[in-house]
């Protein structure tokens, strides 16, 4: 029988929210507390997300290491720094083994490591290594030979090993980033129930003209228009069928569009905390304009613009569909009903049709998200969102809470009754 953990602390102080909410007079939406969910079960993951046939699947599990000869009896174990690859063989690998394999209907399961790639979504090499220290090919030796593959790393893998499964006929899930908040809740949940949700949700959004972004950072204001063209709604909701080569990125819980084009602009904050207008125009950055911080970086930002214009082309625009607790992670805290994102670089892996040779260097050929959210961009505000479609305008959220249209849209499948606003509060 596989280990179960339960839910522990968030990783997010809640007495530093209250200082940045005083301080900067953020609405928080509603987020559930971790002792709701119940108790990660690495069998229930994988029975939801990828069903269980008659035929015995082989299943193999990728961690990144910036050295793989880490990887060599498994010596990453006795490191600091490595949290996420030593969860990936304590709550995955070592659980398949000590009787899962069975409850999921795997007849084996295999560890392989490759080198760090250092950007989200970025391509990997080939070179691989498995636990006895002998090197492989990732697409020859792994990609190619297996039903099932699980990549749990630092950095997304998202994009290229979607390509793969599409190529080598496989499924699989990309979980980068997984922490002790994202087991006991994002991977804790029922995703037939989170797809349910995502549907409804996309079909409020789907077929939309545009969406207005509109911010508050520091006292002023900017809007970005993100163009959409009435395509058809995607979503990112877990399941990854029997038959169907493709990829999920868990926890999920996500809506969203390829943009066709944007104008405007949008703050950006970086990890310091320098904050910077990002101009945008016919779909893409064009430049970036310094409004609090470390001016450098903003000038090596629009070097970067310069020498690889790839680089600024807005190729996401997505919208959270769970009820989550903030991880302190993007991968989860991304998916959290509120918050939005838009993302630059490929994709590919999206439906679009930025891909890496489009870029000057394949170092750039990233696809990196720009979430908005309280504890991650706390001088920031998204004070609404607005949808244009069917040449009506309405407001779908306002300071991170859905409004009452929104709500009215998803509310045979949301608890809708979380979100009401205290009295005197408009909505």
């Amino acid at each position: 029988m596989m280990p179960t953990i339960s839910p522990v602390n968030p990783l997010i102080d809640q007495e530093l929210f209250g200082m940045l909410e005083h301080r900067y007079k953020l609405t928080f939406m509603y987020t559930p507390n971790l002792n709701e969910f119940e108790a990660f079960s690495l069998s229930r993951l994988l029975t939801t997300c990828f069903g269980k046939t008659d035929e015995e699947l082989t299943a193999c599990i990728l961690i990144d290491l910036p050295d793989i000869g880490l990887m060599k009896d498994f010596a990453f174990m006795n490191h600091d720094g490595f949290q996420v690859q030593q969860y990936a063989k304590k709550y995955f690998y070592d659980s398949l083994n000590d009787g899962g394999l069975a409850e999921v209907g795997y007849s084996s399961v295999d560890f392989f490591a490759f080198k760090t790639t250092g950007g989200s979504n970025l391509d990997p090499e080939d070179d691989a290594s498995d636990e006895n220290g002998k090197h492989l090919s990732l697409e020859k030796d792994i990609c190619s030979k297996y039903d099932i593959i699980l990549a749990i790393t630092d950095y997304s893998l998202t994009a290229p090993l979607t390509a793969m499964a599409k190529k080598y006929n496989f499924r699989g899930a990309t979980l980068h980033g997984v922490n002790d908040t994202i087991l006991g809740s994002g991977l804790s949940v029922d995703y037939r129930k989170i797809s349910e949700q995502a549907e409804v949700f996309r079909s409020a959004l789907d077929k939309a003209d545009a969406f207005e972004l509109n911010f508050e950072v520091l006292g002023e204001t900017l809007s970005l228009t993100i163009d959409c063209d009435q395509q058809t709604a995607q979503k990112s909701h877990g399941l990854c069928p029997f038959g169907k080569p493709d990829v999920a990125n868990l926890p999920a819980g996500e809506v969203y569009f390829v943009p066709t084009s944007a104008n405007g602009s949008f703050p950006f904050r970086y990890s310091d905390g320098t904050l910077a207008e990002m101009v945008v125009s016919d779909g893409a950055i064009q430049k970036a304009i310094l409004i609090e911080g470390d001016a450098s970086l903003v000038s090596e930002r629009n070097q970067q613009l310069l020498d690889d214009p790839a680089t600024g082309i807005i190729g996401e625009l997505g919208f959270g569909t769970q009820l989550l607790p903030f991880s302190g992670k993007d991968i989860q805290d991304e998916k959290i009903l509120g918050t939005c994102h838009v993302a630059t670089g490929r994709s590919d892996h999206l439906g679009g049709n930025l891909t890496p040779d489009l870029f000057n260097s394949r170092l750039n050929a990233s696809h990196d998200d720009i979430l908005f959210a309280p504890p991650k961009t706390p001088e920031i505000t998204v004070t609404s969102v607005v949808m244009l479609k069917n040449g009506d305008t309405v407001e779908l959220f306002r300071n991170y809470t859905p409004t009452s249209f929104l709500l009215s849209q998803i509310d045979t499948v949301y608890p809708v009754e979380k979100f009401a606003a205290p009295a005197g509060q408009p909505t």
